[in-house]
């Protein structure tokens, strides 16, 4: 790979920039759903975690958002470009378009509990994201925003879980 030439700031690795390709879509949907929760939630403690999220992901778009224009990277990963630098990465915890349609058709405590669900399995792939790329890169901003994510989601993660045990 050309990505070690020279000694520029933006030593970014492929899989540094794979990263950020496909954290940022991935954050971007639990925004998504966020924003879903705070129309439709009825549990107070559900939509109050889904102002956290928000607030925690929408700066980390961002952050990685500036990555890739300092990288010189494009926003997505091309046709050619899928991924393979990441061993299996892939969009793991990512809703599908119809996951996203029963969500948006589901109602009150059902749509609570959907949304506990759906979002527990978003972050813990996240936080399978951010284990590899912890694993593979050397670049210290990538490292320390994996390892605020899986810090942060796993700490959420526990919250909704006690929140579905209710």
């Amino acid at each position: 790979s050309s990505s070690s030439s020279g000694g520029t700031v933006a030593n970014a690795s492929d899989s540094d920039i794979s990263f950020a390709q496909l954290m940022i879509p991935h954050h971007q949907q639990a925004v998504e759903m966020a924003d879903l929760a705070l129309s439709r939630v009825t549990s107070p403690e559900v939509k109050e975690l889904a102002e956290q999220i928000k607030a925690a992901q929408d700066p980390e778009i961002e952050m990685m958002s500036a990555w890739l224009q300092g990288w010189g990277a494009p926003m997505e990963m091309g046709e050619d470009h899928s991924g393979h630098d990441m061993g299996d990465m892939n969009m793991s915890g990512m809703m599908s378009d119809d996951d996203m349609r029963a969500l948006s058709d589901a109602q009150g405590a059902a749509f609570d509990r959907m949304w506990l669900e759906m979002m527990i399995a978003h972050h813990q792939g996240a936080i399978s994201m951010a284990e590899q790329v912890q694993g593979s890169s050397s670049n210290a901003e990538v490292i320390t925003l994996a390892g605020a994510v899986i810090t942060g989601q796993k700490v959420e993660i526990d919250t909704m879980q006690q929140l579905l045990a209710q």
